[in-house]
């Protein structure tokens, strides 16, 4: 197995260095990762200017751009063989519930999905996390187990793992994500010449957080493996909207509408 790494923490990160050590000792390992932090890029793409690659150790690259630049570089035309999986982590910090939507280590995932690979995202329940080892372990148990079963291409693992000792968890858990409260406000400062500027104020609390939550298992010291998908269509409102829809137009109905008359 051939194995992309990558994150939005940056190559120098202590994440995806402890992931890489461990991965080595079974798999076949290329490395492509942003230059620096892209916590919160989601899934954003440079397209206005060109993107620099750096080799920085043996299969191992640095990219100037997002997570999302780093795994579309790596898969449409900078790696000469081509990966089985996308691995992106170990992130510090969780990407649970709501944070999916803006995660960066997600997104790098989502990007692999995009391009026909399975992916699999980890991320830790602490911002200075002192046991990446047992994330580095929930990865390798994980892909032990997918080359014992069917893995679809379009499935994404949410994966996100307490911040204690192996021995100490409890359990692999399979999830729904979870939701949060509202975002705290922005933090509003002044710089060194007197103008304003404004921090994005830090994520709600936990709201929907119950049993068979992310939120909750990593809660009761599990490791919480949540399935993602990319279809964001609302199915059960389809129908509802249909029926408000005035379905087909004339072209004098339009014309009657943005003809701008009293």
């Amino acid at each position: 197995m051939h194995i992309l790494v990558t994150n939005d923490d940056g190559y120098r990160a202590e994440g995806i260095h402890l992931l890489v050590q461990a991965l080595l000792e079974h798999y076949q390992i290329s490395v492509v990762a942003p230059e620096r932090n892209c916590s919160g890029a989601s899934g954003s793409l440079t397209l206005e200017r060109g993107l620099r690659v750096v080799n920085y150790d043996k299969n191992a690259y640095y990219v100037d751009g997002t997570p999302t630049d780093s795994v579309h570089l790596a898969l449409t035309g900078l790696l000469n063989h081509q990966p089985s999986i996308v691995v992106s982590g170990i992130n510090a910090g969780a990407n649970m519930g709501d944070d999916v939507l803006y995660s960066g280590t997600v997104a790098a995932a989502m990007e692999g999905r995009h391009l026909g690979l399975p992916a699999i995202a980890v991320s830790m329940n602490s911002y200075q996390p002192k046991y990446y080892e047992s994330a580095a372990r929930a990865v390798l148990l994980l892909l032990k187990n997918m080359r014992q079963t069917s893995f679809a291409a379009n499935t994404i693992l949410n994966v996100n793992v307490p911040d204690i000792p192996w021995g100490a968890i409890r359990g692999v858990v399979a999830t729904r994500l979870g939701n949060r409260h509202q975002s705290e406000g922005v933090i509003r400062q002044l710089d060194p010449r007197g103008e304003p500027m404004y921090w994005v104020g830090p994520p709600g609390a936990a709201q929907d957080a119950g049993e068979g939550t992310d939120f909750y298992a990593v809660e009761n010291n599990c490791i919480s493996v949540t399935p993602l998908q990319i279809d964001l269509t609302r199915y059960d409102s389809l129908s509802q909207i249909k029926a408000w829809l005035p379905g087909e137009l004339s072209r004098e109905t339009v014309s009657n509408d943005f003809s701008g008359t009293e």
